[in-house]
């Protein structure tokens, strides 16, 4: 072996690449989940970037993070930490409104980095996904001129991209099939938006949505996307000067958001998973949300509403004209009460016009309505437009609760600015003060409000039913795909239960007489599969009374759930859900335009005897899609059944102890 002496320069020279060395070995952070499946690897140096692993394979290559403000420090540039903590935590969540589960276990590693400037960076690993979120702890009023959220996938990964044409969106969207890489610079989604690499799904959304506008992501020409947000808004005109609901944003900040300070900014949501049934049985958008803030929680009532709007209030056999009136009101109101359906909405037209919401429309005595439906055990949830409630939201809000309405309907916000997004929690919290429901329409994906304020009981932000009235888009396809990707931010008001079933060679658009694609059975399975604590009898009351073997069926299944197992799932395919609510199982099963045939284990009953009512498809639903069959088995968790389902078809279940 042979020693060389070292001059005083070399020395001067190894010390420091050694110190070089050292430091970034310290700047790199390691963070497992509890099982050990998933990791991160965060690397600081002239930016914040981080890896996430499954199963000690990538998928998400590079992952940047970051914010620039109009002054002081910006997060993520040549940042210091100054210090940072792991820990783990283990505990159990009581949701208000159980839209999945009755109790969640929260379990997570989480690092918390501290960077000389005055903020925060949070990590946190659970079993099913990955989340961080910026926590700015500086005394700072100023404005975030932007934040970087740049994701980099594996080669040759894709994505099921909720395409959108401007910010300005009630985020309704289809989910287009495509690379990455074919995604251009000009085209951009909103969330939640699901990517698909070779090692496994990661479904991206946000949640602790506070006082920020919503995210959204554009493409790059290939497997980079980078995050973009509306901007601030100074000022917004009725759009050609007339409109009741479109707003033309005339004017807009160099800035998207405000700030007060201390603040802690949304968490940015993985859910990752090799099996496709883990999406639908994640509940990291709750956990991850702000803890409620309502005290007295006990007036919270989920359940179903015979909604009047999809079927145009075609009503017949009667003795009075259908329409908007009071005669009318008091059927939809009578049908709910006889089939033990908790609510009743008036949709658009109860008012005296869209824009003066004090006031009724002279045809409807809404006060008679609401009083009719207190004596029949039935209760009234108003429509109304965002725009002329934002301009008056006490004095609306304390009309409806002195009438005795139950909620609110609110549609066309169609914006995901910050004073939008602030707009949704005062009108969450106006609402909870006077103990008032709130159904959000033309909304945005649910984002955390749920938990924070669990009178916020259905969000829309979906491709739902209702555009079966001018649309043949909505397929049996889109409906197995939403529990995968849309549904995973939060509970939706797709509005099922549609009785005029049809195959897709018979099916026409009609806006006064809509009609749905798939079977009978499809949408009953709805009912179990889709999560929904406000959920939606679309079709009309004279139709039900011509079904009621059906509706008998449907009113039997529950809207909030103390349990849920996926059985079987293929993004886009099928799904078989099972789902609990005290002793009593629910299973709900869809399929693509393609025959299919699922095997369903029973492993998950207790032991015992049990008796199953199925709904499926009849023998000739390929053909007739409103054919389905009602029958009964006895079964116990040893048992396999077979749900055999017809082209766009499904099939349901309910098991109930011996």
């Amino acid at each position: 072996m042979r020693f060389y002496k070292l001059q005083p320069v070399q020395c001067f020279v190894i010390a420091v690449l050694l110190l070089i060395g050292f430091k970034i070995q310290a700047q790199e952070y390691t963070l497992e989940s509890p099982d050990g499946h998933l990791a991160l690897k965060v690397n600081i140096s002239q930016a914040i970037s981080w890896v996430a692993y499954l199963d000690n394979e990538v998928v998400i290559e590079k992952a940047v993070a970051g914010m620039n403000f109009s002054k002081a420090t910006d997060f993520g540039v040549n940042p210091l930490v100054k210090k940072h903590k792991i820990i783990e935590e283990s505990e159990l969540i009581t949701p208000v409104v159980p839209h999945k589960n009755a109790t969640i276990k929260d379990e997570y590693r989480e690092l918390i980095l501290s960077f000389k400037g005055d903020y925060k960076l949070n990590f946190r690993v659970y079993n099913d996904g990955v989340a961080y979120q910026f926590v700015d702890e500086s005394k700072q009023i100023r404005e975030v001129v932007s934040e970087q959220v740049n994701l980099t996938f594996p080669a040759n990964s894709k994505s099921l991209f909720p395409k959108e044409e401007s910010m300005y969106s009630h985020n309704e969207c289809y989910y287009l099939d495509t690379a990455l890489d074919a995604i251009s610079s000009d085209e951009f989604c909103s969330l939640p938006v699901l990517f698909i690499t070779n090692q496994a799904k990661v479904l991206f959304t946000e949640t602790a949505l506070h006082d920020y506008p919503g995210l959204f992501l554009k493409g790059n020409g290939n497997t980079t996307l980078n995050a973009m947000f509306p901007k601030y808004v100074l000022e917004a005109v009725d759009k050609d000067g007339t409109s009741d609901r479109v707003q033309t944003i005339t004017k807009e900040a160099d800035y998207i958001a405000k700030t007060k300070g201390k603040q802690e900014f949304p968490w940015r949501v993985f859910v990752i998973a090799k099996d496709d049934g883990a999406l639908v049985e994640s509940n990291l958008t709750y956990q991850l949300a702000r803890p409620t803030a309502i005290k007295n929680t006990d007036w919270i009532k989920p359940g179903k509403v015979a909604w009047d709007w999809y079927n145009n209030n075609n009503i017949y056999g009667v003795d009075f004209k259908s329409g908007l009136n009071t005669a009318t009101y008091k059927y939809y109101i009578d049908f709910a009460s006889k089939n033990n359906i908790e609510y009743v909405i008036l949709d658009e037209g109860w008012t005296k016009s869209t824009t003066d919401i004090l006031n009724v429309n002279p045809e409807m005595d809404v006060q008679e309505l609401i009083n009719y439906g207190k004596e029949k055990g039935v209760g009234i949830i108003l429509w109304v437009l965002w725009k002329p409630l934002d301009a008056n939201l006490s004095e609306i809000l304390e009309t409806y609760k002195s009438w005795g309405a139950k909620g609110i309907k609110i549609d066309y916000m169609q914006r995901n600015d910050q004073y939008m997004v602030n707009s949704y929690e005062a009108i969450a919290k106006a609402c909870a003060d006077l103990e008032l429901l709130v159904d959000f329409h033309g909304a945005f994906k649910p984002s955390g409000l749920r938990r924070t304020y669990p009178n916020v009981i259905n969000y829309e932000g979906v491709k739902g039913s209702e555009n079966n009235k001018w649309s043949d888009r909505i397929t049996p396809e889109h409906n197995v795909t939403l529990p995968f990707i849309r549904m995973v931010a939060g509970p939706m008001d797709y509005t099922p239960g549609a009785m005029s079933n049809k195959q897709a060679v018979n099916y026409a658009i009609s806006f006064d007489r809509p009609m749905s694609q798939g079977t009978r059975a499809h949408q009953v399975a709805m009912y179990t599969v889709y999560e929904a604590p406000l959920q939606m009898l679309c079709d009309s009351p004279s139709v039900y009374y011509e079904e009621q073997e059906t509706v008998d069926f449907i009113t039997q299944i529950p809207t909030t759930w103390d349990e849920t197992k996926v059985l079987e799932a293929s993004v886009g395919n099928y799904i078989a859900v099972a789902r609990k609510q005290g002793d009593i199982w629910y299973i709900g099963a869809m399929t693509d335009w393609d025959e299919r045939n699922l095997t369903l284990d029973l492993s998950f009953l207790e032991h015992g005897n049990y008796t199953m009512t199925v709904y499926k498809d009849g023998i000739n639903a390929n053909t007739f899609a409103e054919d389905y069959k009602i029958e009964t088995l006895e079964v116990s968790p040893i048992d396999r059944v077979e749900a055999i389902m017809a082209k766009g078809g499904g099939w349901s279940a309910i098991i109930r102890r011996k």
